[in-house]
């Protein structure tokens, strides 16, 4: 669909989306139990698929439980990489016969060989490239300049060029292609892989593994890749590598937690609890989305307290290793953690919220 068509869809009434995630899913598991054919008009006939929800926070939680109201009949798995998820998350996933399944690396292996994952997905796979040396000129030029070359037409994408405040903090090893900005080489390097060896492969390779196809709880409004994604593919999508079904796409975060109120879904305590404002605006309390706790998309544009100080809040131990010493710096052999990537893109970490970081010693104490 258009980006008009899903904003339009966006503002049906909330029963009308109810409905509409009710007939995306029941479409879903018709065509994949008779073996739909996809790839297009040339595609190739599949046999029969099994299904299962890949599980994660209050969002797929909230999918897998809709699911189970709607079709009691359907035998619909519930898969994921529990042990990546807040502890009441984990606790949840137990109660509701979540299967965790295995991974392919740890966190801290991940970190340490790729990088720590920032800003976004989309931004962070750009600053991976221009922070390896002798990548392909054309290439770096364009994510340093927008400028496309021969190979683009000599066209100029915005889309393409990495945002000028990231390519001065990530952009010094190719400072040759802007020598108009003050470009340095960061003291860490990003990477967006961890999605794909912690969750994306473990999670294909269950699927392969068992014939089955996935329900994802992603919703457009949700933006970035997200959107882009949901907004060109639709709820259901039979592609030739790729089928699987969001029939939460068109919901917004206010249908997301009245449908959780609606089912009664029990909310980790990541979350806190759900509770509606004077204006009728429904919230969680703590958390509004969470994911590992080594991840850092978007922590840039949170307020405080952040994910990291929720993470301190609730264990103090593992904030304290995945702020200071989960890696280990190439260079120096010294450890390092969060606080340090934090720290150089300038979010506060270290003092705790509302506290003056001038009320701090060097180490980190209250003077």
């Amino acid at each position: 669909m258009t980006y008009d068509e899903m904003r339009i869809r966006q503002a049906w009434p909330y029963e009308v989306k109810v409905q509409h995630a009710e007939r995306v899913a029941r479409d879903y598991l018709d065509r994949v139990a008779a073996g739909v054919s996809y790839g297009g008009s040339k595609g190739t006939a599949h046999e029969a698929w099994n299904t299962h929800v890949s599980v994660g926070g209050l969002d797929s939680i909230t999918l897998l439980l809709f699911l189970r109201d709607r079709f009691p009949g359907e035998d619909i798995k519930a898969i994921s990489r529990s042990s990546l998820e807040d502890k009441s998350i984990q606790e949840i996933h137990k109660q509701l016969g979540v299967v965790n399944i295995p991974g392919e690396k740890t966190k801290v292996s991940i970190l340490q060989q790729y990088g720590f994952p920032v800003i976004s997905k989309r931004y962070a796979n750009k600053i991976e490239k221009i922070q390896k040396p002798n990548e392909k000129t054309t290439f770096i030029h364009a994510i340093m300049t927008g400028d496309m070359g021969a190979q683009g037409g000599y066209q100029h994408s915005d889309k393409i060029k990495l945002p000028d405040k990231y390519i001065e903090m990530f952009g010094g090893l190719y400072a040759e292609h802007r020598p108009d900005l003050v470009c340095k080489c960061a003291p860490f390097q990003v990477s967006a892989q961890c999605c794909y060896w912690l969750k994306e492969l473990p999670a294909d390779k269950w699927a392969k593994e068992h014939n089955s196809v996935p329900f994802l709880g992603l919703m457009a409004s949700e933006g970035g890749q997200r959107e882009m994604g949901l907004t060109k593919n639709g709820c259901n999508y039979y592609g030739k590598e790729t089928v699987r079904s969001c029939p939460f796409a068109v919901f917004t975060r206010q249908d997301l937690l009245q449908l959780a109120l609606d089912l009664n879904v029990p909310v980790p305590k990541i979350y806190g609890e759900i509770v509606r404002d004077p204006d009728g605006t429904l919230r969680t309390t703590r958390a509004q989305r969470t994911g590992c706790s080594m991840c850092g998309f978007g922590i840039h544009m949170e307020k405080r307290p952040h994910r990291f100080d929720r993470l301190r809040e609730d264990n103090e131990k593992e904030w304290d290793f995945w702020m200071y010493r989960c890696v280990i710096d190439p260079d120096t052999g010294e450890r390092y953690g969060w606080g340090r990537v934090l720290d150089y893109i300038g979010v506060e970490w270290e003092n705790l919220p509302g506290q003056d970081v001038g009320q701090m010693s060097l180490e980190g104490f209250m003077i």
